[in-house]
């Protein structure tokens, strides 16, 4: 009978993302709830410290995925090699994290196992009286949210990154550690990557940023995005942007934050002449303090923000910048 709660998680760098450690904090009140076990599947080279950085963040068990092809991210072996652990270890509830990665794995597996999958997820919680997973997920473009439960078992779901905060690592637990190899070939690849583009980056990684200072359509051009950048600079802060602006080409796709872009919570969100349209809202309604700037009195943005100036921000971002400046060198 199938039973305990599984994350799924490739290593980078040996190392336990921080994804990784997001999902085990969604997976921790899963299994709490259906008074289960929680565990973690970590493919790649996984070091005894990885499995217990795991373990310290709410993992009961964790399963050492091993085979060197594993070392390098492809689709097809990883693949193989999850469903090949998700067959030993029998889990209830398989949680993945929404990233690049997991967009690519998660619905492929949850075939493999005859399932469907509960795709986007903001939040994941356990009917109490069924025993079935719930989970929240943006419907109608981040219009609405829809609450789904999953038929059939395993119940599969992918998380979105940075809705759920890690646990705090308590490195007074204990837990059990699998060794789980897995064989593997290459008549298993079915796409090879061709290609790898290294995009070089300045500044604070958005998704980690504490501050975020973000651009829209109403900037009217690429050249205003240099004066959102001076002020991140005071505030030491990450840029981002609208879909409008990156789809107008002013700002690269990394800059873009929404619904199909990156989502973000940070401490502070600064938005200039951004209408505030529901997809870019669901890429940043975790943040804990929004401020607002646009002239128009009825944006959307005003009704999500904690602070709002109804204004043209060519008048009031270079005042803003200026009091950041005397505020942060004086």
């Amino acid at each position: 009978m199938a039973q305990g709660v599984l994350v799924l998680e490739g290593l980078t760098g040996g190392e336990l993302s921080l994804t990784a450690r997001e999902i085990l904090a969604a997976g921790r009140g899963v299994a709490d709830a259906l008074g289960e076990e929680l565990s973690i599947g970590l493919l790649g080279s996984s070091p005894e410290a990885a499995a217990q950085e795991a373990i310290s963040h709410g993992a009961d068990r964790v399963y050492q995925v091993t085979n060197p092809a594993l070392d390098a991210y492809q689709v097809d072996l990883c693949l193989s090699a999850m469903e090949s652990l998700c067959r030993e270890a029998d889990p209830s509830v398989i949680l993945i994290g929404r990233t690049n990665e997991g967009r690519e794995i998660a619905p492929r597996l949850a075939f493999r196992l005859g399932v469907g999958l509960a795709q986007d997820c903001l939040e994941v919680s356990v009917d109490t009286a069924t025993g079935k997973l719930l989970a929240n997920r943006p419907v109608y473009g981040g219009n609405a949210v829809a609450v789904v439960s999953c038929n059939y078992t395993p119940q599969v779901a992918a998380v979105r990154p940075k809705v759920y905060e890690p646990l705090e690592p308590d490195d007074g637990r204990s837990g059990a550690t699998v060794s789980f190899p897995v064989e593997l070939d290459a008549g298993m690849v079915k796409a090879n990557l061709v290609d790898t583009v290294m995009e070089e980056s300045e500044g604070i990684k958005l998704e980690d940023a504490r501050i975020v200072v973000s651009g829209g359509r109403g900037l009217g051009g690429p050249e205003p995005f240099k004066n959102l950048e001076e002020l991140a600079g005071l505030l030491g802060a990450g840029v981002g942007a609208s879909r409008a602006a990156v789809d107008s080409g002013w700002v690269p796709a990394s800059y873009q934050v929404g619904l199909t872009g990156k989502t973000i919570t940070p401490d502070l969100y600064i938005t200039v002449a951004i209408s505030g349209a529901s997809q870019h809202m669901a890429g940043c309604s975790g943040s804990k303090v929004i401020v607002a700037i646009n002239k128009d009195a009825e944006a959307n943005i005003f009704k999500e923000a904690r602070y709002g100036v109804v204004g043209d921000w060519e008048r009031i971002l270079p005042a803003l910048t200026e009091t950041v400046r005397e505020l942060t060198q004086g």
